[in-house]
């Protein structure tokens, strides 16, 4: 019996010591309500402070012609599993699908011809030069060209890093400018250039060394990848969203939207977080803060104190507020990464869509349009597709590359959606004059570099090594996972679950 009260006594103490621990999470998007429930579901006390009107960040919704529709981040990777071990925790019962279609084309060919991307391929590299798909984007002279890398002596093997001068030198220029660079350009806002192989493709290096061409790596891959896989919501990803939210409510966590941090610092062993605004919280999600039952203690109006802090903003604002902590002029002085890119959302009225004749996404060789590429929801999401009836369609329209402004800059609204549905049609070969226009939605963001950007990991393994220096801090979000849902929700449990193991095991706080 001592035997069992000497063991329960330790687990009682750490589960007062959580109880008694205050963390203020910045931020609300998904980095930062997945790091709020990491540390709210084990018994700590959370704050978490939005500068915004709203949670979600880039998983985000709004109403077009009387119905709630996405306009942000609708979708997950399903490698490694980290979205769907959340959703399954949070959102037991919702109801996972995959996309019903999820083909790609390339627009921009001679004449305004489209093509559909080749199945056997990686990051538009193709498989088998002689396939129909291939000749059809990259003409004769591509093909031909591609196939020499088969015939000729292997150059030098596994070393280069950058795609783009890896796919050129190997398969030539059209593999390069109509095949891959299309989809970096559009997907990531990235040159092929800029681009880690070994990141972007893990082991295509190996299988090139092994097979000595690069389009045999490219089918070794496959086969030993099994291929990718994304999953989505039926109803959308702000349901996630909100299942978070009710769950940090349902452990107390204080939720404030409208409540800019505007300062950090550390004295006597706990930080104190300067808010500005945020004074109308939610009642259901405010705690009184007494600093006896562990909230995250109010000295006074504006100011919270806490035993430790995540950062979940974006860089820019995570620089700002971590600079001065740390003491570190190169890490302040550091400029963001990402590039700007505005996303015009289009309902139309099309029934010509019905039938998906481009599939579902359509990227711009880079220089053909204004547009990068464009995403055709209803194509895609069957349930989506089933809410919004028969011949009305949702597309997203995404302007703005490497090194050049979105076409859409500094032009009104009603201009953007002309340009928009004028894109639409170069990308569809559908015409959708702005009567076809049902209801539209313009988004003007900041598109982070994935992980995969050449530099990327040097970039974060520096970032962090300062922010390491600080005791009780963590920073989690997209400028550090790189972009993707899949690792924003990984790396924010991660290194979440990091300081959570520092707090209770080494002392409130510690490293």
């Amino acid at each position: 019996m001592d035997a069992v009260t000497d063991a329960a006594e330790p687990l009682h103490d750490l589960v007062d010591q959580a109880r008694q621990t205050r963390v203020v999470v910045i931020g609300g998007g998904i980095a930062g309500l997945v790091a709020a429930w990491e540390l709210a579901k084990v018994g700590m006390t959370v704050t978490v402070v939005e500068a915004s009107a709203r949670l979600g960040g880039k998983v985000a919704s709004t109403s077009l012609g009387g119905r709630e529709v996405e306009i942000g981040a609708s979708c997950w990777s399903t490698r490694g599993g980290a979205v769907r071990r959340l959703v399954d925790e949070v959102l037991p019962d919702a109801a996972i699908v995959r996309p019903r279609d999820d083909s790609e084309w390339i627009a921009g060919l001679a004449r305004d011809a489209a093509a559909p991307l080749p199945v056997e391929q990686v990051l538009g590299i193709p498989a088998n030069p002689w396939d129909e798909r291939v000749r059809r984007i990259i003409g004769w002279g591509g093909t031909w060209r591609a196939y020499l890398d088969r015939l000729r002596p292997p150059l030098t093997i596994g070393t280069q890093r950058s795609l783009g001068r890896l796919v050129r030198g190997r398969m030539g220029d059209k593999v390069r400018d109509r095949l891959v660079a299309p989809l970096t350009v559009d997907r990531f806002g990235l040159l092929p250039e800029d681009v880690d192989v070994e990141v972007a493709a893990p082991g295509l290096s190996t299988a090139l060394t092994r097979t000595g061409w690069l389009g045999g790596a490219v089918a070794d891959l496959r086969v030993d990848a099994g291929g990718s896989a994304t999953e989505g919501l039926d109803g959308g990803m702000p349901l996630l969203v909100a299942a978070l939210r009710e769950r940090l409510v349902a452990r107390g966590a204080d939720i404030r939207t409208g409540a800019r941090a505007t300062g950090l610092a550390r004295a006597d062993g706990a930080w104190t977080i300067e808010v500005d605004g945020g004074a109308d919280a939610d009642a259901a999600t405010v705690r009184p803060a007494t600093g006896d039952d562990g909230a995250a203690e109010a000295s006074d109006a504006g100011r919270l104190r806490a035993d430790a802090v995540v950062v979940a903003t974006d860089e820019a604002a995570a620089r700002s507020l971590l600079g001065p902590v740390l003491e570190d002029p190169a890490f302040t002085a550091a400029e963001p990464a990402g590039i700007a890119r505005e996303v015009v959302t289009l309902l139309v009225d099309a029934p010509e869509l019905d039938g998906a004749p481009r599939g579902v996404h359509v990227h711009a060789v880079p220089g053909s349009s204004r547009a990068t590429g464009l995403v055709h929801e209803t194509a895609r999401w069957e349930w989506l597709a089933r809410g919004l009836g028969q011949g009305r369609h949702l597309l997203r329209i995404a302007f703005g590359g490497p090194g050049v402004a979105p076409a859409t800059a500094g032009v009104s609204d009603a201009e953007a959606v002309r340009l928009a549905a004028d894109e639409a049609y170069a990308l569809l070969g559908v015409r959708l004059g702005e009567d076809r226009v049902v209801d539209a939605h313009r988004g003007v963001y900041t598109l982070v570099p994935p992980a995969s950007a050449l530099g990327h990991r040097e970039r974060t393994d520096e970032a962090r090594a300062a922010i390491a220096r600080a005791p009780g801090v963590a920073a989690v979000g997209a400028w550090l996972s790189g972009s993707g849902l899949a690792q924003v929700v990984a790396d924010a449990h991660d290194e979440t679950d990091r300081l959570r193991r520092a707090v209770l095991w080494g002392g409130a706080g510690g490293r």
